[in-house]
């Protein structure tokens, strides 16, 4: 096989990988209306012919059924957030009408997605509580995404005000790990500014140290360091 011949069967891999997703997101997007034209045809299939005819078909039935009710269309969820169609994202969410029947780490899912929402349409107090909400169910999930929720809870405590509560969130969020250096200069900048404000200047100057160590790159944070960066040094201790 010359190399021709291979770039061509990985072009062809690919479009099946491709056809394959396509359909497996049809098929979320539609498992429920799929499931019930399935029954239909069981229920059909056994008044002709008997119901162990119709077996495989009541099968796939409960599975499609089940599988819409306890797993919902998280995974289109996913495909939204990824391309940054926010609006999408919640319509997809929206069509999800008894979450509590979602199994425990897709319903954890749900209540962070919806949280981080929630977020971007600046309403903060729903969001903290869908968080918390989602953090409540101890998932696989919950554990993983332990570090960036609640460092969104403890900057959403520091814009109410409650800078003990912020810094008690931002300390857990440390604790618990944060996926990546921007995430880490955010929250010792939050601690920072949280010392500043106390008058702890020893204790701000290390966390702003710590920040600055991660190199972090975002306009926003680095913009931030230069603006603390321009009176930090004249601070005592």
């Amino acid at each position: 096989m010359d190399f021709k011949q291979i770039h061509g069967f990985r072009q062809y891999l690919c479009s099946q990988n491709g056809t394959a997703m396509k359909f497996y997101l049809f098929y979320i997007k539609y498992r429920l209306w799929i499931g019930l034209v399935l029954a239909g045809l069981a229920v059909w299939t056994q008044l002709e012919t008997g119901f162990w005819t119709a077996f495989i078909l009541y099968l796939l039935a409960v599975i499609s059924i089940l599988g819409h009710f306890l797993l919902g269309p998280l995974r289109l969820i996913q495909g939204a957030m990824e391309a940054g169609d926010m609006v999408e994202a919640k319509k997809v969410l929206d069509s999800i009408l008894f979450p509590r029947l979602l199994i425990k780490p897709i319903r954890s899912v749900y209540y962070t997605i919806q949280g981080n929402l929630a977020m971007v349409n600046q309403d903060y107090e729903g969001a903290e509580k869908l968080m918390k909400k989602g953090l409540s169910l101890g998932s696989s999930f919950t554990q993983q995404a332990e570090g960036p929720s609640k460092l969104q809870l403890g900057m959403l405590a520091i814009q109410k005000g409650d800078l003990r509560q912020g810094e008690s969130y931002i300390r857990q969020a440390i604790r618990a790990g944060l996926p990546d250096d921007e995430n880490y200069a955010a929250a010792y900048l939050q601690l920072c500014s949280i010392m500043m404000n106390k008058r702890e200047f020893r204790a701000a100057k290390e966390f702003f140290r710590k920040a600055k160590s991660y190199k972090p790159v975002t306009p926003q944070i680095v913009d931030q360091i230069k603006q603390i960066e321009k009176y930090i040094t004249r601070m005592p201790g």
